[in-house]
């Protein structure tokens, strides 16, 4: 019985032998073997550009449109979580009505974060 299995050895050893004889006298294909090297690596920042990438440049899109669109009567938001009115645009500021006294506040355009729905028609209109 010892001597079977010996046999059953010594026949997967010389299997093994001829198999890697086999293997290092089989040419390899450079794209082959550029592609298995690189190709994890492509499929990860494609992977890495639908998740993260493309998801934020669509949201700047949208933010830039926003404060491009912006004009005198929308209610806006703040960054820091101030609500008001507009009442003046110039180029990078925006002069805001906040409470019920109508405080004039001047902030940066880009420190606005969103645009409420209510919007005021006329001057007869009071949101506070």
């Amino acid at each position: 019985m010892l001597t079977t299995l010996l046999g059953i050895g010594n026949a997967v050893a010389e299997q093994a032998a001829q198999t890697a004889a086999n293997a290092e006298t089989a040419e390899v294909n450079p794209v082959v073997s550029l592609l298995f090297t690189f190709g994890p690596l492509v499929l990860l920042f494609v992977i890495f550009w639908f998740m993260m990438i493309r998801p934020q440049r669509k949201k700047d899109k949208q933010v830039k449109e926003m404060l491009n669109n912006l004009k005198a009567g929308d209610r806006i938001c703040t960054i820091g979580g101030i609500y008001g009115t507009i009442t003046g645009i110039k180029d990078d500021t925006v002069t805001l009505s906040v409470g019920r006294e109508n405080t004039t506040m001047v902030v940066a355009r880009w420190g606005i974060r969103s645009v409420e729905e209510v919007t005021i028609e006329n001057d007869a209109q009071e949101l506070n």
